[in-house]
């Protein structure tokens, strides 16, 4: 299996790291990105691990959710032998709106 980041999931993941950084400093930003490199390493393995996601559940594939910290989520789905994440969201925000960017 192998992973694949939708552009914007991306974009939002390293907005975040940016944020982390400036608020608290390059080894909290370190220590960010470390848990975001073993959440995939652990979907990589266990790709079943994440909940399926309830904001998803109208869609006609199956998204799952893995909680990075206590206030970020990475959301993914899985094609054949490719995990791909979909969104990278603060799970501060509003959760309806985040979930309909999503397709």
């Amino acid at each position: 299996m192998k992973i694949k980041w939708n552009a914007s999931a991306r974009a939002d993941m390293r907005q975040v790291a940016r944020y982390v950084n400036r608020m608290f400093g390059r080894k909290a930003r370190q220590e960010f990105m470390k848990r975001v490199q073993d959440s995939e390493q652990l979907i990589l393995h266990q790709p079943n691990i994440g909940q399926i996601d309830p904001l998803y559940a109208d869609r006609t594939l199956t998204y799952r959710s893995i909680v990075i910290n206590g206030l970020n989520k990475m959301v993914y789905r899985i094609e054949g032998d490719i995990i791909y994440i979909v969104d990278f969201w603060d799970t501060r925000r509003e959760p309806t709106n985040q979930a309909a960017q999503t397709e």
